[in-house]
């Protein structure tokens, strides 16, 4: 991570110049109001550190996150360059440490790991589904049960960090119900999935997950960054919706529409916390699929 030292100034992506030294015997300077674009190049430059994420609010301020992990001098950076950045920036501890969710709603499983199917997909007559970009770089093959003993299907691709969304084609010889894009709702039913957008702020949604079943709450960021501990995704979606370990990959949805796929977050289903996904119009648009 790069320091945050400056010999006279602390100088943001946007080219401004904060902090500099001003006389004992002058006033005291305030913190320029910087836009959140300003605000975000800077914190996308300087900080690295695992635990942190940020997003910008519709208002344009912007919420920078740590999680317990980050403290000593690593917390004094991360304090002293949020006050520097003005009074557009709020800092917030979030409860539990930030983290991947390693581990359609069903469960799958890949090496040593259990995951859980996003949405199923298909394109020219192939049949896929979508999890999360680590899921897929951490196994190469998955299973529909934990002793690998029944064969899912094998990653086309996937990407992360920066991205968190992979392909896995599916064998030829599983069937496919019509549609096949619905979603386990864990109480015997499942949700048809027929379109996929990004939802916007307040939006109410659901989350389905191998560990902690269904789940909803309400959308409270777009474009934020999060800093996993091998990596940073930007663009996620951030919600109130609680997830834990096994949960990745799952899907956000609200209805007949697909938001998103779970990437990781903070907190678990009994304390609550906060919770960031994948956008999967991205995700549909980088592998040329579609929900059916």
């Amino acid at each position: 991570m790069r320091s945050l030292r400056r010999a006279a100034a602390l100088v943001v992506a946007a080219g401004l110049t904060l902090a500099a030294a001003v006389p004992a015997s002058a006033d005291p300077v305030k913190p320029p109001k910087l836009s959140a674009r300003a605000i975000t190049a800077t914190l996308n430059d300087q900080i690295h550190t695992a635990g942190t994420a940020w997003m910008t609010k519709p208002d344009g301020t912007v919420v920078v996150s740590y999680d317990p992990t980050v403290t000593g001098t690593k917390l004094t950076k991360l304090t002293g360059l949020t006050k520097q950045l003005g009074s557009n920036v709020t800092l917030e501890k979030l409860p539990g440490k930030l983290q991947k969710y390693i581990s359609g709603g069903m469960a799958t499983y890949g090496g040593e790991y259990k995951c859980t199917v996003g949405f199923n997909v298909q394109r020219r007559g192939k049949y896929y589904f979508l999890t999360a970009g680590h899921c897929g770089v951490d196994a190469a093959r998955w299973y529909q049960d934990p002793n690998h003993r029944v064969y899912a299907g094998a990653v086309h691709h996937a990407s992360y960090p920066w991205n968190d969304y992979a392909l896995v084609v599916y064998r030829t010889d599983i069937k496919m119900k019509t549609p096949g894009g619905s979603v386990y709702l864990y109480n015997g039913r499942s949700q048809d999935i027929t379109k996929a957008m990004t939802p916007g702020v307040g939006q109410l949604v659901y989350r389905s997950g191998a560990t902690s079943g269904l789940h909803s709450g309400r959308v409270t960021g777009l474009n934020a960054v999060v800093n996993y501990g091998d990596g940073r995704v930007a663009g996620l979606i951030r919600t109130n919706v609680c997830a834990e370990q096994g949960d990745s990959g799952g899907p956000l949805f609200y209805r007949q529409w697909a938001f998103g796929l779970t990437s990781g977050g903070s907190g678990d289903c009994k304390s609550g916390g906060v919770t960031y996904f994948q956008p999967v119009v991205e995700a549909l648009n980088a592998y040329g699929v579609y929900i059916y």
